[in-house]
């Protein structure tokens, strides 16, 4: 799964817009964010790991990293 299909999931399954996402991010960081830069992001993936984990908090859930094997 992709961090765009990821995100759009979360998205839909918290009934929430990107337009409310981007006015959060906006707020929170005093960036400029709008509807339309951050579905080009997830379209192009360029999305930074700080701007997905922005998103996360927002929609109060915690990005991590989860290991799958014993370290080699």
């Amino acid at each position: 799964m992709s961090v765009r299909t990821d995100i759009k999931t979360i998205l839909a399954e918290n009934d929430v817009s990107i337009t409310y996402i981007a006015s959060e991010m906006s707020k929170l960081t005093g960036k400029n964010y709008s509807r339309s830069n951050i579905s080009q992001k997830l379209l192009r993936n360029t999305l930074k790991y700080e701007e997905a984990k922005l998103i996360g908090k927002i929609l109060g859930y915690e990005l991590k990293f989860v290991r799958l094997k014993p370290y080699l």
